[in-house]
């Protein structure tokens, strides 16, 4: 991510009642027929529905772990360089489409599928984080059984879903979905807060874009 998000210590709730299907439109179709990457967007496409089709019935930890490890093997690709300020928050279909993403890409595609695979949304939420060692925050995919449980990381720089405790390289900054926010430490979430996301929304903008695909 390009910067560290400020955080207000306010109560914070996002409510979104729509349910999540991923599913290609005329315009998806379209880009997919005109891309010189056609038969790599269609093979990536037809593995990713067996993917699903494959882990639908399988324990958590299976199903969390096929997915990340799935989603890893996509190319990364940081938004931003020397002539770009831009950080494009990709849809699952985008950064399915494009085969390509920075690491907010990873997890957002990995929340969407994992609802898809009936993980209940208030179970999943994305964790900044700051990596020992960068000086740029950095996005993952938590599983979180309670409030009071360590979570289980989905992280596009690991291939392991493992607890957070065991990932010593990563610093907890605050936790995000579409219906809270919190703040958290590698062992349990803390404390309630608002997400200041300043002069750009990224998150809810994400939510419109994803949900409108629909239509």
């Amino acid at each position: 991510m390009k910067q560290i998000i400020a955080l207000i210590l306010i109560t914070f709730t996002i409510t979104n009642c729509f349910a999540y299907e991923f599913k290609l439109n005329k315009k998806d179709l379209e880009y997919i027929n005109n891309s010189d990457k056609k038969s790599f967007i269609e093979n990536r496409l037809g593995k990713y529905q067996t993917l699903k089709d494959k882990v639908k019935d399988y324990e958590l930890i299976r199903k969390l772990s096929h997915v990340n490890s799935f989603m890893n093997k996509i190319f990364s690709k940081h938004d931003i360089d020397s002539k770009s300020s831009i950080d494009h928050w990709a849809t699952p279909k985008e950064f399915l489409l494009q085969g390509h993403g920075d690491c907010e890409d990873y997890a957002i595609s990995k929340y969407f599928t994992l609802l898809e695979l009936d993980i209940p949304k208030e179970k999943l939420y994305f964790g900044v984080v700051k990596v020992k060692g960068s000086n740029t925050a950095h996005m993952v995919l938590l599983y979180l059984e309670n409030k009071n449980a360590t979570p289980l990381v989905l992280d596009n720089l690991s291939f392991r879903v493992i607890p957070l405790t065991k990932r010593k390289k990563l610093i907890p900054k605050f936790a995000f979905n579409e219906i809270d926010s919190y703040k958290f430490t590698n062992e349990r979430f803390t404390k309630k807060v608002n997400v200041n996301w300043g002069k750009e929304d990224k998150w809810n903008k994400l939510l419109k874009r994803v949900y409108k695909d629909k239509e």
